[in-house]
This record gives structure tokens, sequence and C-alpha cells, in this order.
């Protein structure tokens, strides 16, 4: 990935550069003893902690786009501090994602300094949206989990400790 350009890095969907970044790309993990099939069903499943059967729907939905879908009901009662755990629950399930593919986390380092985007053009919280002007939190917690294991890696390294 070319670093020195410091143009933005926008991603977003399965044809752009930089898919790996969006939370629907198929890189699952474990967290809470489950198996999550994309940062996008466990997001979703959060939503629900009082509905474990539900959240177990939302688990096993047969795509992203679905478990979404099922994500932004609200036939289910969503829980009441949503609003003030989103990010947390978005920062622990990129944390997690790129913990399991070291792949994913070598090209996240690769992007450098370089700022990245999510063009969602329908989403003014997690993308740019539409005019750009978006608040771009899926972009600001993956440049902080870059920073973060940037700063672990560097640890380690000083320590002469192996990667974790």
């Amino acid at each position: 990935m070319d670093t020195a350009s410091g143009e933005p890095i926008y991603f977003y969907s399965k044809t752009a550069d930089s898919y790996e970044l969006s939370n629907f790309s198929p890189h699952g993990f474990q967290v809470d003893g489950a198996y999550w099939p994309t940062v996008e069903h466990y997001f979703q499943a959060q939503k629900f902690p009082s509905q474990p059967a539900y959240q177990e729907k939302i688990r096993l939905a047969r795509s992203p786009k679905h478990a979404k879908a099922l994500g932004r009901t609200r036939e289910v009662s969503l829980r009441s501090d949503w609003e003030e755990v989103k990010d947390e629950v978005m920062r622990r399930a990129l944390r997690a994602k790129f913990v399991a593919h070291p792949e994913l986390a070598a090209m996240l380092l690769g992007t450098g300094a370089r700022e990245l985007v999510e063009n969602a053009p329908s989403d003014d919280y997690w993308g740019c949206g539409r005019t750009g002007t978006g608040k771009n939190r899926l972009g600001r917690l993956l440049m902080e989990l870059r920073a973060a294991l940037k700063a672990d890696a560097e640890h380690n390294r000083t320590n002469g400790e192996g990667v974790t």
C-alpha cells in the first residue's frame, strides 16, 4: 500500500480497494466465547444484551447485510445505553478482528499516517456521509487502532518480545 502520497484511503464496498477495513469484510474472530463472522455481526448483536436468543440470531445471520437489518429492528428492545457504548463496542470488535488476522494488522499498519475514511454515503456517523462531512467514526477508530498496534509493535521490539 502506498503511504507516500498522503492521500486519504477510502473504503466501503467489496469492489473498492481496502475493503478489508470494512465491517462487512469476511474476517471472523472470537469474542465473549463465540465466533463472529464479521465486525457487523458482533456490533449489531451488542444492541441486545438482554436478548441472548436474538443476539444468537444475529450472530448466525447469513450475511453482514442481514445482520445489519436484524440489528436495525425496533421490534426488539434496544439497550438503553446504546448511544453511550456503541463506540466502545466498535473499538472492541475492530481490535478483535485485526488481532485475529495478522495480515490485516500488517495491512492497517501499512497505511502509514494516511487518513482512513469510510466512504458510506448514507452514514453520517460511522462514515463520511453523502457530502463528505460526516463524523467518520469508523475511520477514526481504525486510525486509533493503527496507532495502538504500532505502539504495541514498538514496545515489543524494544523489549525483545514477539508480536502478540
